[in-house]
């Protein structure tokens, strides 16, 4: 990934994407106007964070990229498989939907959702013009959200899996990942005889690859052009959230994909 400054903000963006008409931004924790613990650029609103201060990092990040504020479409992120289409912004007075997967194809719509572990994938067809981020932690993962995201750009926009661009963003690795006996389960149920390759022991626990994970869905569902960012959550606190590193008391970054005007 490539790192950008504007101003105190610092963002990454994907090198498959830069050059592709599309804005995508995963912005670290700097340049914000959140005190400890969410020091300082959260965009989460659901962590205890003061909203006024919320939506100001929210703006900065828009405005670090050139985008309108008043573009956005999020939702309510539930680790589920579902996936919602988009025309519009989201207005401010509408109740959030409750997805992990958003799609449009309209430049006028900048998707964004809030991360501390799980992983941002990015979904771009070059062809139709259209874009969708994915929110993928263990539920969704085992419950194959980026397949589901595929199939429904699929029937959205005639998308073709094997020319879709896709990326994974900062998240946890699989060093810092350790799960319980009722995931463990879940990953085997989902993954079959591919789970040995997903599941790592380490002494006494077993730890959970979301990066591979969510790339064995990506390429069954026929997505061939894969980016990997290989940036963890946990390893890097000084530019990342991270909801196991931070045993909960922290914040949420964003992670911004959008088509450029043409």
């Amino acid at each position: 990934m490539y790192l950008h400054r504007a101003d105190d903000i610092q963002y990454y963006s994907f090198e498959s994407f830069e050059n592709a008409g599309v804005i995508s931004a995963a912005f670290t924790r700097k340049g914000g106007a959140s005190p400890a613990p969410w020091t300082s650029l959260n965009v989460g609103g659901t962590v205890g964070d003061d909203p006024q201060r919320v939506l100001e990092n929210r703006r900065r990040t828009f405005d670090a990229v050139g985008r309108n504020l008043e573009s956005m479409f999020d939702v309510w992120q539930v680790h589920s498989n579902e996936v919602i289409k988009s025309d519009n912004p989201r207005s401010v007075n509408e109740s959030h939907q409750k997805a992990d997967a958003i799609l449009t194809d309209k430049s006028t719509v900048t998707l964004f959702m809030r991360f501390a572990d799980c992983v941002p994938m990015l979904l771009y067809d070059p062809v139709h013009r259209a874009i969708g981020l994915v929110h993928a932690g263990w539920a969704g993962t085992v419950n194959k959200i980026g397949n589901a995201a595929v199939e429904a750009m699929r029937a959205a926009y005639g998308s073709d899996p094997a020319s879709l661009l896709a990326g994974f963003g900062p998240s946890i690795c699989p060093d810092h990942y350790p799960i319980g006996e009722e995931v463990i389960s879940k990953v085997k149920d989902a993954f079959g005889q591919d789970a040995n390759s997903l599941l790592k022991t380490t002494g006494e626990a077993i730890h959970f690859d979301l990066w591979r994970a969510n790339r064995w869905v990506l390429e069954r569902a026929g997505v061939k052009h894969i980016e990997t960012a290989g940036l963890c959550t946990v390893c890097h606190p000084d530019e990342w959230y991270s909801h196991r590193g931070e045993k909960g008391k922290t914040g949420r970054f964003g992670f911004l994909f959008a088509l450029e005007n043409h």
